[in-house]
């Protein structure tokens, strides 16, 4: 969940993954998926957006209903039963129930505290020769080191997956996120803004028609139920915007129990978690989880979800120059780190650092300004050692759940305008021991 330079619609092949990479694209894929086989459904098959799409990535690509799904097939394909997957602590929870509805160990990865990137050099060696995968996170658009990451799965012959939910506009090393890994799954709810499905990338393309065969196999049949509440949502969302009603909204669903969360985090339920895991692989027995806040995220889309995904791709690249512009006006306040490198990055939230960030919230709630995609606490002090391995280094992951503001850049200038009247505080940088090549009192940026 990455980022960087500017940058238009390239359809530039990437280079290959190296040799030891593409050995590990052989094989079957996983068995047939929990829900059971269904017949093809050819003419509803979205080719148009997986061509578009293939077009910004130079990869083979699948369209699934939902990012969740794409990755969960991802991980059941290229990670064996009781694997051990590196992870960022500071993702959804929604992740760390897929990665184990796959039958696979979390494994909590030290961070760079600053855009939460996984800190390479503090994963221990004993740690990166336990594991079976790499799963990035590039959180808000700020990318994880994936040439790194990738030199380091090559040398271990191990996947790199790629979470880019949060990075379809953003660049790593002169490549774009995404096309690093094996795979890679892309949300398009996120900037495309359709508020439905998903791709999944294959640096294979021999395997487009196989993964297709077993994304089909785990959908649910499409409710007309739910195609009519789609339909009608963003002119319902435009009403409550237009009368001013957003946080009347949010508390009548609070008080109707129409919410799933009562705080960040979903509750662990751990006894019921813990029997779903003995379980796994197994996705149905993790759904109670997996499908909070998007209870369709396995059910097939229908023409006017797959209409209106068309659209939202056909105007992306305006909606990434807006992001940008907002990323760079958030970027120049104080509440924001320096970046490295140049360009700036379509970030889908910029991390602003508050000392008070429950007060500022608050600020910008009365504002209108609601603030999502909160991560804290990490998922170690979340979930515990009963489900995954902890970080070794978990301080930098905690402060950045804390302290990070996410701001959307299509409201800077509100939320800027809101910070200043608050008076709201830079939180303090945490202080962090010097390693070789990284400056004091924190780390570097990912590269």
């Amino acid at each position: 969940m990455t980022e960087r330079c500017e940058r238009g619609d390239s359809g530039r092949v990437p280079e290959g993954l190296g040799e030891g990479a593409f050995r590990r694209h052989t094989g079957g894929l996983m068995a047939i998926g929990e829900a059971g086989p269904r017949p093809a459904r050819s003419q509803s098959r979205p080719q148009r957006l997986e061509e578009m799409m293939r077009g910004r990535l130079g990869r083979e690509c699948v369209y699934v209903p939902s990012c969740r799904l794409g990755l969960y097939v991802a991980l059941r394909h290229w990670c064996p039963p009781g694997g051990r997957v590196l992870m960022s602590p500071v993702d959804d929870d929604v992740v760390l129930f897929v990665v184990l509805a796959a039958g696979l160990r979390p494994v909590q990865a030290p961070l760079h505290p600053f855009d939460a990137s996984i800190d390479v050099d503090a994963v221990p060696e004993e740690t990166w020769g336990s594991l079976s995968a790499v799963l990035t996170t590039n959180l808000y658009g700020n990318p994880d080191p994936a040439p790194r990451l990738r030199a380091r799965c090559d040398a271990l012959a191990i996947p790199l997956i790629e979470d880019a939910a949060h990075a379809i506009g953003s660049e790593v090393g002169g490549r774009p996120v995404g096309t690093w890994g094996e795979a890679s799954v892309f949300s398009l709810s996120k900037h495309v803004g359709a508020r439905a499905g998903g791709v999944l990338s294959l640096a294979a393309p021999d395997l487009g028609d196989a993964v297709r065969r077993t994304c089909r196999d785990l959908l649910t049949p499409p409710r007309a139920a739910s195609e009519l509440g789609y339909a009608v949502r963003p002119y319902a969302e435009a009403a409550v915007r237009g009368l001013g009603l957003r946080r009347a909204a949010w508390a009548t669903m609070g008080l109707l129990g129409l919410t799933e969360r009562e705080g960040i985090r979903m509750p662990l339920r751990p006894e019921a978690l813990a029997r779903a895991v003995g379980a796994a692989p197994d996705l149905t027995a993790f759904d109670p989880w997996v499908r909070v806040d998007l209870h369709g995220y396995r059910r097939e889309s229908g023409p006017l979800r797959l209409r209106r995904v068309r659209r939202g791709l056909g105007r992306l690249e305006g909606v990434l120059q807006a992001y940008r512009n907002g990323t760079e006006l958030l970027l120049s306040t104080r509440w924001a780190r320096p970046r490295a490198g140049s360009g700036t990055p379509p970030l889908f939230r910029v991390p602003l650092f508050v000392a008070d960030r429950d007060a500022v919230r608050a600020a910008l709630a009365r504002r209108g300004i609601v603030v999502g995609y909160l991560y804290d606490p990490p998922l170690d002090d979340y979930a515990g050692e009963g489900f995954t391995d902890v970080s070794p280094a978990p301080a930098a992951a905690r402060w950045f759940a804390r302290h990070a503001l996410p701001v959307d850049p299509l409201r800077a200038r509100e939320a800027v305008e809101v910070l200043e009247r608050s008076g709201a505080r830079p939180a303090v940088p945490p202080r962090a021991p010097a390693r070789p090549g990284t400056a004091a009192g924190g780390a570097g940026p990912s590269s």
